[in-house]
């Protein structure tokens, strides 16, 4: 999926100490920066997902998502980008990743709302599993009760 995806970050810390410069090593390994919605869509297409799956199982607007894919939205908060890698049926790498590229925090085991996020992730829970989990353990959930 990622380019970089399959080479360990310590082969890449490797390459670009040994490189005479920033833009050799750069060069030499093709890395690119990608924003959160050419990763988004990188996602989409990777997993042979419709949008409309996407949408359903994050349980978000559909305007409101269509905007991020498309990139006239690219700020989104951090339950909604969580909801959008539980609708792309992420790995807990790729939310990892999904979160980095949206300029958020990574979930992290230490927090216990997280924590509960991190499990459902790990074990293939959907968006909504994950909420039912999070609403009995007392935590808020990532879709909002009106």
């Amino acid at each position: 999926m990622d380019g970089d995806a399959e080479r360990l970050t310590d082969e890449l810390l490797e390459q670009l100490l040994a490189a005479a410069t920033p833009e050799a090593y750069l060069a030499e390994t093709g890395l690119e920066e990608k924003g959160f919605s050419a990763y988004l869509n990188e996602l989409l297409v990777a997993k042979d997902l419709k949008m409309s799956e996407v949408i359903r199982e994050a349980g978000l607007n559909a305007t409101y998502c269509y905007q991020f894919f498309s990139g006239t939205r690219s700020n989104p908060g951090r339950d909604y980008a969580i909801q959008l890698a539980f609708g792309l049926r992420c790995s807990l790498i790729e939310a990892q990743r999904l979160l980095r590229r949206a300029g958020l925090s990574e979930l992290w085991a230490k927090v216990p709302r997280d924590a509960v996020i991190i499990y459902a992730i790990e074990h293939g829970y959907t968006r909504a599993q994950a909420d039912d989990d999070l609403f009995r353990l007392g935590f808020e959930t990532l879709v909002k009760a009106d």
